[in-house]
């Protein structure tokens, strides 16, 4: 019998008789073998090996749906320079990655993903209402690319819950609003009723009308904050998102470039801005609101919530700006003099802005004074 390395042998007949596998073999006048004994089992073949193997499809991963979204504050415990990143796909690969850099190349990973948000396009037009009291106008169609929606009691609306964002796509152009009533329409459309317009200060973008095909995103716990440098606000990075499967220079990955205001340090307009007029000139007066700690009523007034308080107002005319102040009060008065100096014959607008040390100047409120010509 020739014999060699890694070979098994039994020392006696029968199969319950003791397997040895040679390790080492020297041959001379006589054969010296080194060998282990090894268990019965560890060469029977597998009954596995009777069974073809199962082999998936190769399937390339596809884009995610990235939407920036440069919010206001929720509940003042956020960070409030840093925008908000909403991300669905269709299939969801099981997480997305974004990469960051100062120009396009040399990225840097800058957040994961984990969870797919609910994103949608509204089907009919969303016409402005007023702020504060429920919208009870026709129903907002909206189709998810996943996910669902479900009605909730007003009064859990009025504690927070339903909140979404409508807008253009574009990173500060948002209106947030809550809903009370989801209805199934169809599989993924949903008809959105008993709402409460621009919520969080953001009634001061709210349009006419927020057109068909505007996109919808739900704003709930799906959708997180995305890490920025507060000397990075307002400054345009690279950014590329995508599967966390796969690196950023593959071709699911979205490439986008954008900058943020850091809308959360942004002050609210103002509110109730009215105008008398007399001989001597208009009376222009206005309320101000608060970002941070304005629900509480204990006070005789809101707190600040800036470092000073002050205001930019604004005179127009056609469109044409004709004068800006700086005042430290909720009160100023274009008097007849100032319109002489301004040209000013027929009718204005004035609008009202307070103003951040580290923002600038917020949304601003407007009241049109007389007829425009």
């Amino acid at each position: 019998m020739h014999l060699g390395a890694g070979d098994l042998v039994r020392l006696a007949d029968g199969e319950t008789s003791p397997i040895y596998r040679i390790d080492r073999l020297e041959t001379s006048d006589l054969q010296l073998a080194e060998a282990v004994r090894v268990e019965q089992g560890v060469y029977k073949a597998s009954d596995l090996l009777d069974e073809a193997p199962t082999v998936k499809p190769y399937a390339a991963p596809t884009p995610v749906l990235p939407v920036f979204l440069d919010l206001p504050l929720f509940t003042g415990a956020e960070i409030p320079h840093a925008p908000y990143l909403a991300v669905t796909g269709d299939p969801w690969p099981g997480a997305a990655t974004v990469y960051t850099s100062s120009n396009d190349e040399g990225y840097a990973l800058g957040d994961i993903i984990p969870n797919r948000a609910i994103i949608g396009a509204t089907e009919t037009p969303l016409r402005r209402a007023s702020a504060g009291i429920w919208d009870e106008g026709p129903a907002l169609r909206v189709k998810l690319i996943s996910g669902q929606l479900e009605s909730r009691p007003r009064s859990s609306i009025l504690s927070g819950v339903n909140l979404a964002a409508i807008g253009d796509g574009t990173p500060g152009n948002w209106e947030v609003f809550q809903f009370s009533d989801a209805v199934l329409e169809a599989p993924g459309v949903y008809a959105l009723s008993g709402r409460l317009r621009g919520q969080l200060g953001s009634d001061a973008l709210m349009p006419d009308v927020w057109p068909d095909g505007s996109i919808f995103v739900l704003l709930n716990d799906r959708v997180q904050q995305i890490n920025l440098l507060r000397t990075e606000r307002r400054i345009a990075k690279h950014y590329r998102i995508g599967p966390a499967s796969r690196s950023y220079d593959d071709g699911s990955f979205q490439h986008l470039i954008a900058s943020f205001d850091g809308n959360g340090l942004r002050p609210y307009a103002p509110v109730h801005l009215k105008v008398q007029s007399s001989d001597s000139g208009d009376d222009v007066t206005w309320v101000r609101r608060a970002r941070l700690d304005a629900d509480d009523w204990s006070g005789l007034e809101i707190p600040l919530g800036e470092e000073r308080e002050f205001y930019l107002v604004r005179i127009r005319a056609s469109g044409t700006l004709l004068r800006e102040d700086l005042v430290d009060e909720p009160r100023w008065t274009y008097s007849a003099a100032m319109k002489v100096a301004d040209g000013l014959s027929g009718a204005y607008e004035v609008e009202v802005a307070q103003v951040s040390a580290i923002y600038g100047p917020g949304l601003a409120a407007r009241h049109l004074v007389g007829q425009m010509i």
